[in-house]
């Protein structure tokens, strides 16, 4: 797949070296839904703020903000740090989450 928006951008590394890319976050939070058991060296992130620098998904912090469009609709961006989540959901609005709770969010 090609890449798009690098901001929002999101890859899986397979312990074995195969990598997936996806367009959008929610993208390779859907696919890892579906996966069955299946063990990962790295999964991760764009850093919203920093496109281009990837940042380990498991322990970023995400924004859903209206005012923050990504390229799938799930409004989803990712952050490195909570307290950058924070600063831009100060100006942009919208919830903070975890990789834990972006993960239930995601399956509602």
């Amino acid at each position: 797949m090609t890449i798009v928006d690098q901001q929002h951008a999101a890859e899986v590394v397979t312990t074995k070296g195969k990598a997936f890319k996806f367009d959008a976050i929610e993208c390779m939070v859907n696919y890892l839904d579906k996966q069955e058991a299946q063990e990962y060296a790295f999964l991760l992130a764009n850093d919203y703020e920093n496109p281009g620098e990837w940042i380990p998904a498991e322990a970023s912090y995400y924004l859903i903000s209206q005012a923050i469009p990504s390229p799938m609709g799930a409004y989803l961006s990712a952050f490195e740090t909570r307290q950058r989540a924070q600063a831009v959901q100060s100006e942009k609005g919208g919830e903070v989450l975890d990789w834990k709770g972006l993960r239930a969010y995601m399956k509602k």
